[in-house]
């Protein structure tokens, strides 16, 4: 995370405390006032009015990413009961937490390579699900480095691409396109 800089727009990381499967939701309330905003999206089929309707829901309940500059930001936060700035752990006191613009195009281009991206927030990932350092050759992610992740039983595989300290995604790579890299 970096320093906020008042003069240029960054990715400020907020929470919409609103539930999951509001009508309204944050991002699309912000996206509605003109604003650059980023949440990470997954697919679900529920119920309603007792048939099954597919749609698209946060991956991540109250995660969202802005980008403005901080005194756009605060009065829309201030009139919105539900919205909230992320601070990091053991940052300084009311520094709200900033990503990087390349962090963020290197996660926003992961995410929109695949028709279903796999999201894992830091607590989810373990040792045993980094496997091989791999580079990508090709294709919209030329040039990526990071983990192969499979699962067992499938024939799938993912790049691991991680926005530092908040979450990964696990996105499909067509094998003809991986490179391992000898470490």
């Amino acid at each position: 995370m970096t320093k906020p800089n008042n003069e240029t727009p960054q990715w400020f990381v907020l929470r919409d405390l609103k539930p999951r499967i509001a009508k309204r939701p944050a991002y699309r309330q912000l996206q509605e006032e003109g604003l650059e905003v980023f949440t990470p999206l997954k697919w679900v089929v529920r119920s309603s009015g007792g048939r099954k309707v597919r749609e698209q829901i946060p991956a991540v309940a109250d995660l969202l990413f802005v980008r403005d500059i901080k005194r756009n930001l605060d009065p829309i936060i201030e009139r919105t009961a539900t919205l909230r700035y992320r601070f990091p752990r053991g940052g300084k006191y009311l520094e709200p937490m900033i990503v990087p613009q390349a962090d963020m195009d290197r996660f926003i281009a992961a995410v929109g390579n695949s028709d279903a991206p796999k999201f894992f927030t830091p607590d989810e990932i373990t040792p045993a699900m980094f496997g091989r350092r791999i580079r990508i050759v090709g294709g919209k992610l030329d040039g990526y480095e990071g983990s192969l992740v499979t699962t067992r039983g499938s024939k799938v595989k993912r790049l691991l691409v991680e926005l530092p300290g908040l979450l990964f995604v696990g996105t499909e790579i067509a094998p003809e396109y991986i490179q391992l890299i000898n470490d």
